[in-house]
């Protein structure tokens, strides 16, 4: 690849991320009088209330559940831990609406559970569909970002660390308090902020449970309103709490590389016996039962119970999703590996922060996106209807509005695995095919791609089930009748079908274990070179 065509190609890629967020921030600077009054009075109270008690409630309990599995799966030994130290990963699998519509449909106020209780025990239950109901929820389906990176820093400090802080005097609690939580936070910050960003971006969990966010007001304000200025405004505001929690996991992952350069790794563990044993297990079953087994089997019941619902319609959502996923996990993974190439080749910190930028729409909830790519393609079309260039809109409403989106949305999910296995491919080689003649594309196709081709197949995994998995940008930006099955589970729930919305939302589980398998299979081979050293 000329290093001129890299620059220009990175460039190019760059601004699928970057025109929508300027085309969202723009919104800011052209502030209108009467909207923003509206807003002030009867809309933005009510939202940043919700959202920082949604924030604070989700920080606190996935830190809590996150540092405390954590803790027991790497540094202690009890029954059932070489188990849960991968099945706690499981919830990954389901995406946060799923588990929602399945807790309301359990516990509810005409929920299964809740009607049992009341009618064979007289048992009145609080209202579940609540500001507590959806921090549970969502602090199920999120800790374990949290406890991913807290796991693995504990296991780089070992159970050694803990003992030379005993024989200065601590006690085993004391220790922890004092030196091996300190010594984590760095990489338990980190997995907080990503599930933070996560709870800021959600869309269908508070939507099922009627919590107003401003992932929520953006839908209505473009939908309900059909104010696409008010939808913009209002996810103007949501890209500066993004930021805000961009800078400061940027911070804490700078200071993780520095800490994880002097940590050790030292698979010694702290034998758990008699009652503590027993707590630790029983503790690591109700959490994994709780946030998959409880969800997962709901979900089979219920659909079994919705069979006679499944019909040619399905195929159709299947199609639709399983399209949209290829096409849209193909152009990404192409996208990401022209953007991880073009690094190799010019190394430097312009085309570092070129790439960050090309990468930075994981952090950018589907909604804000959704808004930012439909603003200029409707621009376009205008543009191009004044023109005299066609005489209806021609791009607004086609399947390029949403592949142009999950571009910006999934590119981060593609360049991390092509990035790291280009890491591993050495430079010798590199200078043995130039002096061999081999060089540019040819280089890459020779060369690189044959020993990238696991890392294609784990970054197309990725990107293929959380395109399958993505809601805000499918359902704001799909052709009308271009149904998934993350939308059709969406209209179900809206409708209060639980049975009937098991049916998808049961696929894109089985989808979404794919890449939970591939991230435990990791686990494991990290877990095992760490055994041998």
């Amino acid at each position: 690849m000329p290093r001129g065509m890299g620059w220009f190609s990175v460039v190019s890629i760059a601004l699928i991320t970057l025109i929508p967020i300027g085309v969202v921030a723009s919104a800011l600077l052209h502030p209108d009088p009467v909207l923003w009054s509206h807003l002030w009075d009867f809309v933005l109270p009510e939202l940043l209330v919700n959202t920082v008690w949604l924030v604070l409630g989700v920080g606190i309990g996935v830190s809590v559940l996150g540092v405390g599995l954590a803790w027991l799966t790497a540094l202690c030994d009890f029954p059932g831990r070489r188990f849960f130290s991968w099945a706690l990963l499981l919830p990954l699998a389901l995406p946060a609406y799923i588990s929602a519509f399945v807790w309301l449909g359990l516990f509810d106020i005409t929920g299964t559970v809740t009607l049992w209780l009341r009618d064979a025990w007289g048992l009145h239950l609080p209202e579940f569909r609540s500001r507590g109901g959806v921090i549970l929820v969502l602090t199920l389906a999120l800790y374990p970002y949290v406890y991913l990176t807290a796991r693995a820093a504990f296991l780089g400090q070992g159970a050694r660390l803990l003992e030379a802080a005993q024989s200065l005097g601590h006690s085993r609690r004391q220790a922890f308090w004092s030196v091996a939580l300190p010594m984590a936070r760095p990489g338990i910050m980190a997995g907080l902020i990503l599930a933070l960003m996560e709870t800021l971006a959600d869309f269908g969990t508070v939507v099922l449970f009627n919590y107003n966010t401003f992932t929520t007001a953006i839908y209505k304000a473009w939908f309900s309103l059909f104010s696409l200025s008010a939808a913009s405004q209002l996810a103007a505001i949501l890209v500066f709490f993004v930021f805000v929690a961009l800078l400061l996991e940027g911070q804490w992952r700078n200071r993780q590389q520095t800490h994880a350069a002097r940590s050790s790794q030292n698979p010694q563990r702290i034998r758990l016996r008699g009652r503590h044993a027993l707590i630790a297990t029983l503790a690591a079953s109700g959490i994994w039962g709780l946030a998959f087994v409880l969800p997962v089997l709901q979900l089979l019941a219920w659909s079994w119970a919705a069979r006679a619902d499944l019909d040619a319609r399905y195929l159709d959502f299947a199609s639709h999703s399983l399209l949209l996923s290829t096409l849209g996990a193909f152009i990404i993974l192409v996208l990401a590996l022209i953007v991880a190439y073009a690094q190799r080749l010019n190394p430097g910190p312009a085309m570092r922060t070129l790439t960050r930028a090309a990468t930075l729409g994981y952090a950018l909830p589907g909604a804000v996106l959704a808004v930012g790519i439909y603003l200029p393609i409707t621009m376009l079309d205008k543009q191009m209807i004044d023109s005299g260039w066609i005489d209806a809109p021609y791009l607004q409403g086609t399947l390029i509005v949403m592949l142009l989106a999950y571009s910006a949305r999934f590119m981060a999910v593609s360049f991390n695995p092509i990035e790291a296995g280009l890491g591993q491919v050495s430079r010798s080689m590199d200078e043995v095919a130039q002096i061999l003649g081999v060089t540019g594309i040819n280089r890459l196709w020779r060369v690189h791609l044959p020993l990238l081709r696991p890392s294609l197949l784990a970054a197309a995994a990725l990107t293929f089930v959380d395109i399958m998995k993505e809601l805000p940008i499918t359902l704001m930006t799909r052709p009308f009748g271009w149904d998934t099955l993350a939308v059709r589970v969406f209209e179900m729930t809206s409708e209060g079908e639980w049975e009937r919305a098991a049916l998808p939302a049961i696929a894109i589980v089985l989808v979404g274990l794919i890449p939970v398998f591939l991230l435990t299979k990791t686990m494991g081979s990290s877990q095992h070179h760490a055994l041998a050293c």
